[in-house]
């Protein structure tokens, strides 16, 4: 894989580069602040339907509000998901389902990091739980919906913080130990391995499934930490914020996957200098390039969802 998208070799790709999405319809989970709103407002700006689907439909009204003040002509739709609760998304990949007809755009972009220990309401280690079950679940139960329309496109927002995830996915409910950093790096793993895996199966159906990360992006993942950070935590964010890139800045690799004419499925995108700058190709974790590794992801995660599917 080269490690430039080969129009970007001599040019810097923006919004600007956004084709005209009217007639598209783009489900952002997240969609109220940092990164989620930002592909919103993107994809909005270039004539898409966009569903912001958010913790309550206050949040989602409320970023719509402040979308339709910058674009009163946008098109946009709110939903309350829980992605803690996998009943819920369950619930509403049916609804989605039977109100729309076709779904072109899914971004998989919601997330939670470092929390204290916290289980889902099913009894599964939080960060795991949010970034990726209920994401995978939301995936297969739009499924039938996206494969409606040709080039539709899926879009996992996965972390640099994949590097320093662990496979072996059992200790999926902290029954064994908690450690926040080292469960939300497995999230993040499970993201892009979620990614690329579902990419391979749906070769066959016209449906590209892709990865996108940030790199250091000033989002609401810091700020939304409980409890506190520790002072080392404090310190190192006031250390390095000088080198962290805007909001609007880390969404470009999860807008350029998700719109880009040349992108391709299992193409994995990211900051040009891995934490900030404009998009490009950038490299994946070993771990999921490891089909047997992946294959056992699918696996243990299929048999949790199976049940709510």
């Amino acid at each position: 894989m080269s490690a430039t998208i080969s129009k970007n070799k001599n040019s810097n790709w923006t919004i600007s580069d956004i084709p005209n999405l009217d007639g598209k319809t783009a489900f952002i989970t997240g969609a109220n602040s940092g990164l989620g709103y930002y592909t919103a407002k993107a994809l909005a700006e270039k004539n898409a339907h966009v569903l912001l689907a958010c913790r309550s439909l206050e949040k989602a009204n409320s970023a719509i509000d402040k979308l339709k003040s910058l674009n009163p002509k946008g098109k946009f739709t709110p939903i309350e998901l829980d992605l803690s609760d996998l009943n819920n998304v369950s619930e509403i990949g049916l609804k989605i389902s039977s109100e729309f007809e076709n779904l072109d755009l899914l971004i998989n972009n919601a997330g939670i990091m470092h929390p204290p220990k916290t289980l889902s309401k099913q009894g599964f280690e939080i960060q795991f739980a949010v970034n990726h079950l209920a994401h995978m679940l939301l995936t297969l139960k739009f499924l039938p919906l996206i494969e409606k329309k040709e080039n539709s496109r899926i879009v996992t927002v996965t972390s640099g913080a994949q590097f320093f995830g662990k496979v072996g996915w059992n200790n999926l409910k902290a029954e064994n130990y908690y450690n926040k950093w080292e469960s939300y790096a497995n999230s993040k793993l499970a993201n892009v391995m979620f990614a690329l895996e579902l990419n391979e199966k749906l070769e066959q159906k016209n449906i590209l499934s892709l990865a996108a990360h940030p790199g250091i992006a000033k989002t609401n993942l810091f700020s939304a930490q409980k409890p506190k950070p520790s002072p080392i935590e404090t310190f190192s964010l006031e250390l390095f914020s000088p080198i962290f890139q805007s909001a609007e800045m880390g969404a470009l690799p999860q807008l350029l996957a998700a719109t880009s004419p040349e992108a391709k499925g299992g193409d994995h995108y990211g900051p040009k200098f891995n934490f900030r700058g404009h998009p490009k190709l950038s490299p994946t974790s070993p771990f999921a390039l490891n089909k047997k590794e992946r294959k056992n992801l699918w696996d243990k995660s299929m048999e949790i969802l199976s049940k709510f599917l």
